[in-house]
């Protein structure tokens, strides 16, 4: 009978720390912001000259925050070939 118990317990103990975990996964650090932007859809224009090459400067790190000011939230851009959306920092305000 002890035994029975013990497997029981360590069973339910094991599928709630997974479901924790798989909650704590799945949350996103905070509600993210859209900011929708459409694109003019005029005739074009002739092509300007090439601007000027500078140098590359170093990559930031993996998963940085977003600056002060700014915070995370997506970028829809609706232009005439289609709609591209990418998550990237937003200055706030």
């Amino acid at each position: 009978m002890k035994p029975l118990i013990v497997m029981i317990l360590g069973l339910t103990l094991a599928a709630g720390s997974g479901y924790l975990a798989s909650t704590a996964f799945s949350q996103e650090s905070g509600p993210a912001r859209t900011v929708t932007v459409d694109v003019a859809t005029g005739p074009a224009g002739p092509a300007g000259p090439p601007g000027p090459k500078g140098d590359t400067g170093p990559a930031g790190p993996a998963g940085a925050e977003c600056p002060t000011g700014y915070s995370g939230g997506y970028l829809v851009i609706n232009a005439p070939g289609g709609q591209v959306t990418t998550f990237t920092c937003l200055q706030d305000g």
